[in-house]
């Protein structure tokens, strides 16, 4: 394994998921706040990771496979504990996360036929999307009669990840399946 400072961000991220979940699911003067922040910092990692990797050349096999692992654990938890305190409804969290193992799937089958399925931009508008929505979310109970907002952003990052689905579906079938007929 190549230890470098991209992967140790991610690993860092990755620690940090039990973390923000112990925070989130535990009731203390401030939690929210400290949730937001765990949350937020884990967040700036998968921004900063890649972005050193790429400029630094120092992408790395073992980098490329634990940074989708850690984004997939880091938003389902925050998701998953946003449920379990009746702050975001399943179904729409079972959308957003099944969504992640349908396009991992996706891009597992592409890679068995030779196609690279890179991230677009309705996945880039999906992943902000999603950190917003969590991000009001843990802290609704603080924003007063301004917490319906927090309920929108959780309707826009539901549109933007149905949105990356269907664009990452089509994408996959014109480039592997429509190829064939």
């Amino acid at each position: 394994m190549t230890w470098n400072l991209p992967n140790s961000l991610t690993v860092a991220r990755i620690l940090m998921v039990p973390l923000l979940v112990v925070v989130l699911l535990t009731r203390f003067s401030g939690s929210e706040f400290w949730g937001l922040g765990i949350f937020l910092l884990a967040a700036l990692t998968d921004l900063a990771d890649g972005m050193i990797a790429r400029r630094t050349q120092a992408v790395t096999v073992t980098g490329t496979l634990l940074d989708p692992i850690a984004d997939k654990l880091l938003m389902s938890a925050a998701f998953i504990s946003l449920v379990e305190l009746g702050l975001a409804p399943a179904w729409m969290v079972v959308v957003i996360v099944g969504r992640e193992f349908a396009v991992s799937g996706l891009r597992h089958v592409a890679h068995q036929q030779g196609v690279v399925i890179a991230a677009n931009w309705w996945g880039k508008l999906k992943t902000l999307s999603q950190i917003v929505a969590v991000s009001l979310l843990i802290v609704s109970f603080q924003l007063g009669q301004w917490a319906l907002i927090s309920k929108v952003a959780l309707w826009v990052a539901l549109v933007m990840t149905l949105a990356s689905l269907v664009s990452y579906f089509a994408g996959f079938w014109r480039r592997v399946v429509g190829a064939d007929g």
